[in-house]
């Protein structure tokens, strides 16, 4: 159980952590939970293990301070998507040109590890306030690690070590999920006049679909973000080759910027469902929302964010990229919790891919920039 940043990692990295949610009888994080929590219990952290699902453990190690300075959250999941696609043995980390390669190495048991060693650092040189690393399952899926974790311990502020290129985001996109079923009526295919094709007329609804999405990026709106986008994702429909489709389904996804909502999608998708059926009277269609997770946005004035700008530039000698992602992360849950929040982590590539690496030097600079950032803010 090291206190070096890479040689923790590497031993992250040879736990298989598959996120069962995602890939069908995957490890979870059991083990991967075992191992972090006593990796904090043998440097005197106060552990506790959340565990609402069953073998999917988040870790929650707290470095408790003198009294009367800040808190502050150190967040990153260890879950991993799937090893069986890995080029290579994915549980070996193998270190080859400055990069570690390895499932989950990049995403982002990268960050995880110099979060721990950051918040072991700082809690031996001594901080008033308290630390509190989150070591979450299921980010990958559904997040309800983070979830659980928000529900039962605060911070201050919080840093998401997802991987970032060790630039600071301050804002990503959401998402929400819908199901759009366009309603026929079943009849033998013989039978034109009795039957309405619901798929013929889904493909009303997927051309609307496409016109949406090019008027929703064509008028970019967040600086950082651009603009919301939504696409088709699965579609199904009909029994049988001899029949009228009776139902179609096109299950879509639409991604979120900061001041759009669930309900805001909806009321835009039903607005094209009346559209088209103000021009086609046997068109018929209902929607159903799925998950939905909100975009994240923080102001480049919050202390957090100014005392990571203020020890990255002093690692970095350069003041570090302010950038939105496109992609969501458990930074909008944190923050919908009330606790103020940004994401830094480590350089690398290769997230869900066949190949996955992480720059060792990146990862060094990550702890060294959160241990300053522990000790400065919770002084």
């Amino acid at each position: 159980m090291s206190d070096d940043p890479i040689e923790l990692l590497k031993q992250l990295v040879s736990i298989n952590s598959v996120n069962p949610d995602l890939v069908p009888g995957g490890a979870g994080e059991a083990a991967i939970g075992d191992f972090c929590s006593a990796w904090f219990a043998a440097r005197g952290f106060e552990v506790h293990r959340v565990e609402e699902h069953p073998g999917r453990p988040s870790i929650v190690g707290i470095a408790r301070g003198t009294g009367g300075g800040r808190s502050l959250m150190f967040n990153g999941h260890y879950d991993t998507v799937s090893i069986a696609s890995y080029d290579g043995n994915a549980l070996d980390p193998v270190i080859r040109d400055g990069r570690l390669y390895g499932r989950g190495s990049f995403d982002m048991k990268g960050g995880v590890a110099a979060m721990m060693v950051a918040a072991a650092r700082a809690k031996a040189k001594g901080v008033r306030g308290d630390i509190i690393v989150t070591c979450v399952a299921d980010e990958e899926y559904a997040s309800f690690g983070t979830e659980e974790v928000a529900a039962r311990f605060k911070a201050d502020a919080a840093i998401v070590t997802e991987p970032s290129h060790l630039e600071l985001t301050i804002a990503h996109r959401g998402f929400a999920w819908f199901d759009v079923t366009v309603h026929g009526r079943a009849a033998h295919g013989s039978r034109p006049e009795l039957g309405i094709d619901a798929i013929a007329k889904a493909g009303k609804f997927l051309v609307a679909l496409e016109d949406y999405d090019k008027r929703l990026r064509a008028k970019p709106t967040h600086a950082l973000l651009k603009s919301g986008s939504v696409h088709a994702s699965l579609i199904s429909g009909g029994e049988e080759i001899s029949s009228y489709p009776a139902e179609c389904r096109i299950s879509l996804e639409r991604r979120t910027i900061p001041g759009e909502t669930p309900q805001s999608v909806e009321r835009e998708l039903q607005a094209i469902i009346d559209g088209i059926a103000a021009s086609d009277p046997d068109f018929r269609a209902s929607i159903k929302a799925g998950l939905s997770r909100p975009p994240f946005e923080v102001a480049e004035s919050e202390p957090v964010v100014v005392a990571l700008n203020a020890a990255a530039t002093q690692h970095l000698g350069r003041a570090p990229t302010l950038r939105g992602e496109p992609f969501w992360t458990d930074c909008a849950i944190l923050q919908g919790a009330g606790i103020p929040c940004v994401m830094f982590g480590a350089d690398g590539t290769g997230a869900h891919a066949a190949t996955e690496w992480v720059s060792i030097e990146s990862v060094e600079m990550l702890a060294d920039i959160l241990t300053a950032v522990a000790v400065e803010f919770c002084a």
